[in-house]
């Protein structure tokens, strides 16, 4: 397939990219998420769904990055680590739309020998990707070490990290959680997708989460919390999470998403977290994903 490159940069995001330019780019990211999982009859769209909004407004608008030529240590570069890695998805899609890797590549999502596996690995050595991530609750204690390693090397730039609610069952989360206002890592970002829901059924029936909020207070953290499906107000929230950096906390900001965000018949439910929607569902899906120039790989 040749390759598209709307949304495709390949260079830094502007500041100035819009609220309806970041909707638009937001609804492209879903139809490739939706396409690349019903290709292969394989994936996890729900929770890609609900996070492409705070995806796109990292990689469009808010880091400072550089696709090409991708540098591992990304040095003086802001860094984003996927902790919940089963949505992959949306993190290949968002990669290649800012310019990591050629639109083209998504075709091959979970296929053999393919870069884009079902979670995203180091040994395939695709540009956006460094760690490897799946197995859940380690992201948080990367995202801390990188941005430790940051502040040692005097490196101004701040590290992004995203995790699910239903990951915070994980015990290393809390380890985290403990060590970075401790160490007083305050160059650091944490997003929780408190979209209510993980595989076996809603988190509070699974495992109730208690208030979040009063947890990460108490552990140290500034702790912010927003709608992550409505660029209005999660653009300003996290503006005001930078705002707070640089004064001996990390921030944590709780992030309430709906599952399946976009599709009407995906949304608020845990089964589509890793269901894959046949032929039908996929045109209904896409019939709901309408950009003004659709530009599917």
């Amino acid at each position: 397939m040749s390759q598209d490159t709307s949304f495709a940069a390949s260079s830094a995001p502007s500041a100035t990219t819009s609220v309806a330019e970041l909707k638009q780019i937001a609804a492209q990211v879903r139809r490739d998420i939706v396409r690349m999982v019903h290709a292969v009859n394989s994936g996890h769209p729900g929770g890609s769904l609900g996070c492409t909004d705070l995806l796109v407004s990292l990689f469009f608008r808010v880091m400072q990055h550089t696709p090409q030529p991708f540098d591992m240590d990304g040095r003086n570069q802001d860094l984003f680590f996927l902790s919940n890695g089963h949505i992959s998805p949306v993190f290949y899609s968002v990669l290649a739309r800012s310019g990591y890797f050629p639109v083209s590549e998504l075709a091959t999502f979970r296929k053999l020998n393919s870069r884009l596996q079902g979670h995203p690995a180091t040994h395939e050595h695709l540009p956006g990707i460094r760690i490897a991530s799946g197995s859940l609750g380690q992201g948080l204690s990367v995202a801390t070490g990188a941005a430790q390693a940051k502040k040692l090397n005097h490196d101004p730039r701040t590290v992004f990290v995203l995790m699910g609610d239903g990951e915070l069952e994980e015990g290393q989360v809390w380890e985290a959680a403990m060590y970075a206002p401790h160490h007083k890592v305050d160059n650091l970002i944490a997003f929780v997708d408190r979209n209510g829901q993980q595989i076996d059924g809603p988190t509070d029936k699974v495992m109730h989460l208690g208030d979040l909020r009063a947890k990460f207070e108490s552990f140290g953290w500034r702790v912010l919390e927003t709608d992550g499906n409505d660029f209005e107000k999660l653009l300003p929230t996290i503006e005001e999470a930078q705002g707070l950096l640089g004064q001996g906390q990390p921030v944590m900001v709780l992030m309430d998403t709906q599952m399946g965000f976009g599709v009407d018949f995906m949304m608020g439910s845990h089964k589509w977290h890793g269901v894959a929607p046949n032929n039908e569902q996929l045109e209904m899906a896409l019939q709901q994903l309408a950009v003004e120039k659709a530009s599917d790989y």
